[in-house]
């Protein structure tokens, strides 16, 4: 029986997607599969609350894990899809996307309806933040750093925390959460997505085939064409775009089509730029999107970060 080694983060989320991984590749290929845990900028910066886009967002709980396989300590790495920067790194591949989660984000602590006046809202993302004060322009937004538990933990300190819908449902905590606090879904016409949100991701060293085809085996192919619209997209705006940006494909059921939204905001969310459009290849319809959304305005807002 063959040993894969699998760079990851410790998180519990990171162990969990990690260890959803090593099952399929189990039962897929009947491979082992082992973890080599890995420290991130982004875990070591936690404690120090400096907002993620302010590290260079994209590409700050991944980088180091990239570099584990890439220095032949690991085999595969498994990541998060959304935390991926939208160009691959080189020497790597991504060769495999798990059947994607709920691509929702929640609200904990109230509904966006029934917030007081002036609520203080806990995030980490731009993203989140943009649209919630496009809706919501009294809410005063706080960045908010830590795994799932510690930000549902400042629920009460501040008035609501947004956290995306699928690590409570992959961590088994949401039925503790209602428990305790009111939730809403968000649904994606109010919030859309990070891009690759919900999707887990695993990139391998390029060349290594026997291992790409593993790989191969594991993904759910509706998903991967699903994020690689929403990967183009976002690569079609630029590496270095540090805007809030969401984006959401949808492959339509019986067919080749594919249904995408995306946008780009300002940073306090007065401005939005959406666009939304169907086709049939995934990285044509993701640079069209972005390309109409540059020439609608978005260039300007690049500009003026």
């Amino acid at each position: 029986m063959s040993m894969v080694r699998a760079a990851t983060r410790s998180s519990p989320l990171a162990r969990w997607q990690t260890e959803y991984i090593a099952s399929l590749i189990h039962t897929c290929t009947d491979h082992v599969v082992d973890f080599v845990y890995v420290d991130t900028l982004g875990d070591r910066t936690q404690a120090l609350g400096t907002p993620l886009h302010q590290l260079g967002g994209q590409g700050v709980f991944v980088k180091e894990v990239q570099a584990a396989v890439l220095g032949g300590d690991a085999d595969i790495a498994v990541h998060s899809a959304k935390d991926l920067p939208s160009q691959t790194a080189d020497g790597l591949v991504l060769a495999g996307i798990a059947t994607r989660g709920d691509v929702r984000d929640v609200l904990i602590g109230g509904t966006l309806d029934s917030l007081r006046k002036g609520a203080t809202v806990g995030t980490s993302s731009v993203r989140r933040a943009a649209q919630l004060l496009a809706l919501r322009p009294d809410l005063e937004i706080r960045t908010i750093r830590g795994n799932v538990g510690t930000r549902i933990a400042r629920v009460g300190e501040l008035d609501a925390v947004v956290l995306a819908a699928a690590p409570l449902t992959r961590l088994s905590i949401l039925e503790a959460v209602l428990d305790r606090h009111v939730v809403e879904w968000l649904d994606t016409e109010r919030m859309l997505p990070m891009v690759g949100q919900g999707a887990i991701a695993v990139e391998c060293r390029a060349g290594d085939d026997p291992t790409a085809g593993l790989l191969s085996a594991i993904t759910n192919e509706t998903s991967a064409r699903e994020v690689k619209a929403e990967r183009a997209f976002l690569e079609r705006l630029g590496g270095g775009c540090d805007l809030p940006v969401g984006a959401l494909a949808v492959c339509l059921n019986g067919s080749a089509s594919i249904s995408m939204e995306a946008l780009v905001a300002s940073f306090d969310g007065v401005t939005i730029i959406r666009r939304s459009g169907t086709g049939d290849d995934p990285a044509i319809l993701g640079s069209a999107l972005a390309a109409e959304i540059l020439d609608a305005g978005g260039l300007a807002l690049l500009a003026r970060t």
